[in-house]
């Protein structure tokens, strides 16, 4: 039995726009302009259908709906969803307290599974907490919960942090 085909199209602005404008800012002004829609979501989010951010100095929070699209061949959502939404979470949050010129890039993320996401889920929302900022070393904590509270995914990262230049992740 042949499935009828479906298709999904996002569109998304030039992500170096974006990039060159935060050289010029600290991190938590870059993230609260693109929070408020000054300058435009990188693509991942727009793929990910992030609906939703809330900025604030070592917390980052996004609210993202998972679709059909997102589905692996169990029928369930890809484990890669969590984990993309941890990984841009925490790092975020990290980017929330660099001052401008400085950068990082991820160097490990964990990720633990507590239950499946599905469509009926709703849309998640995505925590991600820095727990300690030194010169070259950032780690950060991060949760994807439901409209509930119900936990779904929980992660930590540890990112490199370096001065100058762009985020090399």
């Amino acid at each position: 039995m042949k499935a009828a085909a479906r298709s999904h199209t996002f569109t998304w602005q030039d992500p170096f726009t974006a990039a060159a404008a935060g050289l010029g800012l600290s991190g938590i002004e870059y993230l609260r302009k693109m929070a408020k829609g000054d300058l435009p979501m990188p693509p991942i989010s727009v793929l990910m259908n992030v609906t939703g951010a809330e900025v604030e100095e070592g917390h980052m929070v996004f609210i993202a709906q998972p679709l059909e699209c997102h589905y692996n061949p169990i029928g369930l959502v890809h484990g890669g969803f969590a984990a993309t939404l941890l990984d841009s979470v925490m790092a975020c949050a990290i980017h929330s307290r660099l001052p401008q010129g400085q950068a990082y890039t991820t160097l490990d993320l964990h990720t633990h599974y507590v239950r499946a996401i599905t469509l009926e889920t709703g849309p998640v929302r995505a925590e991600g907490k820095v727990l300690h900022l030194g010169a070259r070393m950032a780690t950060a904590e991060g949760r994807v919960v439901d409209a509930q509270g119900r936990l779904y995914a929980h992660g930590t990262t540890t990112c490199m942090v370096f001065p100058g230049g762009q985020s090399h992740g």
